[in-house]
């Protein structure tokens, strides 16, 4: 199988423990080029991790012409400019939830890899796992019913110094944090969005640190969530939170949305319990393998412009609610 050539705009933490192991297991990927804000950040990590070729500037890694898609881990608030950049230098794009800021910006920046024929997507691993797939087959097979109600919740540890902190940055718990449970409620209700009611929590930076909602759907579903930067800093907690009612049964699960191993969940129907057992590989690879898969042949992106442009209206109405 042909391997494409990957570039990383950016020397972020995701990149170095997520994305750039996962490039490594990926069948059809290679670990090309790295770029950071200064050439001896990036010739690190190029020594470190195997790089062949390193650049002091972003805009010397798009002007690689062996560079065939590029990942962007950079700030929420420079998504933007840099997938928009990459694309008009006719590079697949591989860039970091949120894609954007708002609606708006997500439509323009796949109206840019349409332009220029090449392929965008939004990174979320976790959707790509088959703990994700498994969970969505169970919901459309009808095993629990009808979903009328969806819980989710993703906690994590409050910060004291992090680009999560920062207005201007995209920074604040529903970016971060929220667009993983408005994913997962999009994945699983299969309707238009009626209402979104919501509630914040703001540090004295104007971020969002808490924020929680509730969501009606055309077809009378309902969900709710929480997410928050909230937990002491003299630990290392995390709290996930996924459950889904149907009119039948429910499922359970307490699982981790982004992990790789043995993970299950558990469904309660006809007056019995079934744990369903996921062997689950290393999602960033899945996602890199699967870009690498539309480059290739012309698979169609997993996850779809319309996803996200669709997530992306689901929070610009978070955000309205919340005064953010």
């Amino acid at each position: 199988m042909d391997k494409i050539k990957w570039g990383i705009l950016g020397t972020a933490n995701i990149a170095r423990w997520a994305t750039i192991p996962g490039i490594k297991l990926a069948s059809n990927a290679e670990l090309y080029a790295i770029a950071g804000r200064s050439l001896e950040k990036a010739k690190s990590f190029a020594e470190e991790y195997g790089f062949e070729k390193y650049y002091g500037s972003y805009e010397e890694l798009l002007n690689d012409k062996d560079v065939q898609a590029v990942y962007i881990p950079l700030p929420n608030g420079l998504h933007k400019k840099w997938v928009i950049e990459a694309l008009r230098a006719k590079k697949n794009v591989l860039c970091e939830k949120p894609l954007a800021l708002n609606a708006t910006d997500a439509e323009e920046m796949f109206t840019a890899a349409k332009e220029n024929d090449v392929n965008l997507m939004e990174a979320y691993a976790y959707l790509h796992s088959p703990y994700m797939q498994s969970l969505k087959e169970d919901v459309k097979s009808g095993i629990i019913g009808t979903v009328d109600f969806i819980d989710t919740a993703f906690v994590t540890q409050g910060y004291t110094e992090d680009i999560r902190l920062y207005k201007e940055l995209g920074g604040g718990a529903f970016y971060d944090l929220g667009c993983y449970c408005s994913t997962m409620i999009l994945s699983l209700i299969d309707s238009e969005l009626a209402s979104v009611k919501a509630a914040a929590e703001f540090t004295d930076k104007g971020v969002d640190q808490m924020t929680t909602g509730f969501v009606r759907f055309a077809n009378g579903a309902r969900a709710s969530f929480n997410v928050g930067m909230i937990f002491g800093q003299e630990s290392n907690s995390r709290f996930d939170r996924l459950y889904i009612h149907g009119s039948k049964g429910c499922i359970k699960s307490d699982v981790e949305y982004n992990q790789e191993g043995d993970l299950s969940y558990t469904i309660y129907t006809a007056g019995k319990s079934i744990v369903r057992k996921i062997k689950t590989p290393q999602n960033y690879s899945l996602e890199i393998e699967q870009l690498g898969k539309c480059i290739l042949s012309g698979e169609k992106p997993f996850v779809t412009p319309e996803f996200s442009i669709k997530n992306a209206r689901f929070m610009d109405a978070v955000f309205k609610e919340i005064g953010y």
